[in-house]
């Protein structure tokens, strides 16, 4: 399970801890795709708002690392209660997934006591990740078309 959530609440004037931002696809720039139309709590954002945020954690640099830092226990805690069989334990990981045409896809899954339980659609998207999406896509398939070439040489 990768790390694929951001602490990035300013916007919003609420704790992050208290904020949920799905966030999906992989785990480079043009790739990552926060769905902040499927933020917890619900919020609107205005246009710049939206472009400010998703560029935020697509470019952050240092500053997503030292983010994700606190992302990283969050994460681990989330596993670790998934494994003890926790119900309701929703988090974005990076699995091998049917919610796009690509083989793998970082997505929302709720864990169990053997892992991933189920992997959950994309939902609702508005035309902002719409877009995205298709961007995330092109480079994602690309990227995995490298390392799964490069996984089956090994194999041979």
């Amino acid at each position: 399970m990768g790390v694929t959530m951001l602490d990035d609440a300013e916007v919003m004037s609420h704790n992050p801890r208290e904020v949920v931002v799905p966030v999906v696809g992989g785990h480079a720039i043009v790739t990552i795709l926060p769905l902040l139309s499927q933020v917890k709590p619900p919020c609107s954002f205005t246009q710049k708002e939206i472009e400010y945020l998703t560029d935020r954690m697509e470019n952050g640099g240092i500053e997503v690392v030292k983010a994700k830092a606190g992302a990283a226990v969050k994460s681990a805690d989330a596993c670790l209660k998934g494994l003890r069989g926790n119900a309701n334990i929703v988090e974005c990981a990076f699995v091998a997934t049917h919610v796009t045409e690509l083989p793998f896809f970082a997505s929302k899954v709720r864990l169990g006591g053997c892992g991933v339980n189920e992997v959950y659609r994309l939902g609702p998207l508005n035309e902002y990740e719409r877009m995205a999406l298709e961007k995330a896509k092109k480079e994602l398939e690309g990227v995995l078309r490298k390392v799964l070439a490069l996984c089956r040489s090994k194999d041979s």
